[in-house]
């Protein structure tokens, strides 16, 4: 069975690939270079995908400065010690899974591949809209609705098996599928040498998840 893995370079989409080739699958990862002011990530996923072993990594080309309207985006300074702030944080991306979702669908389509995984994840995270089960349920519907795959075999299915753990029960189950996170990178905000600024959002969620997991934390903080 061949699937598309939405792969950032961060803890949970390594988790999620490792998730899929434990279950058997082909799979195929798919990056984006969009504009994000943590680039540094996709050098993150290649060393993800080569080191797990891809059928095909594509890493697809997005301006999303050409919005802005995000600390990741534009010139919009990254909220620091700000976890559980109300509301939707600014380092939200507009829309930015829907985009991504769309073009892996489109990636799945052309692959004839049958599932699209990703690691969006409700419990521990920032509040974005875009990663909790009514949105991904409302996409599957887009899917069978709007492509040839979905109206003929209601497929690609999106799996999403991260959405209901912790950090702490992500790290748990990647370290037990052999995952070296030493390789992941998940700030928002490094420093120009590439550590991570240990206080925006990604970064407290990813040591907090290593503290709860009782793992050791490989993370180079600035």
């Amino acid at each position: 069975m061949k699937a598309i893995v939405l792969l950032s370079g961060g803890l949970d989409s390594a988790t999620v690939l490792a998730l899929a080739k434990s279950q058997g699958r082909e799979c195929l990862a798919l990056s984006f270079t969009y504009g994000q002011r943590h680039e540094v990530e996709l050098r993150a996923a290649a060393r993800v995908a080569n080191a797990q072993g891809v059928a095909e990594h594509v890493v697809y080309p997005l301006d999303l400065r050409l919005f802005g309207a995000s600390a990741l985006t534009a010139d919009i300074d990254v909220p620091k010690d700000a976890v559980g702030a109300e509301g939707i944080p600014i380092t939200y991306v507009p829309a930015r899974n829907t985009i991504f979702l769309a073009i892996a669908l489109g990636y799945a389509e052309a692959r004839g591949a049958t599932e699209i995984w990703l690691g969006v994840n409700a419990v521990d995270y920032s509040g974005y809209p875009d990663c909790r089960p009514d949105f991904i349920a409302a996409f599957q519907q887009v899917i069978i609705t709007g492509t040839r795959s979905g109206s003929e075999h209601g497929e690609p299915r999106i799996v999403a098996p991260l959405i209901e753990l912790t950090k702490g029960e992500i790290i748990r189950r990647g370290v037990e599928l052999g995952v070296d996170y030493s390789l992941t990178h998940s700030c928002y905000d490094p420093v120009d040498a590439g550590h991570a600024c240990g206080h925006c959002d990604s970064c407290i969620l990813r040591r907090r998840g290593f503290e709860e997991a009782g793992v050791n934390d490989p993370t180079v903080y600035a």
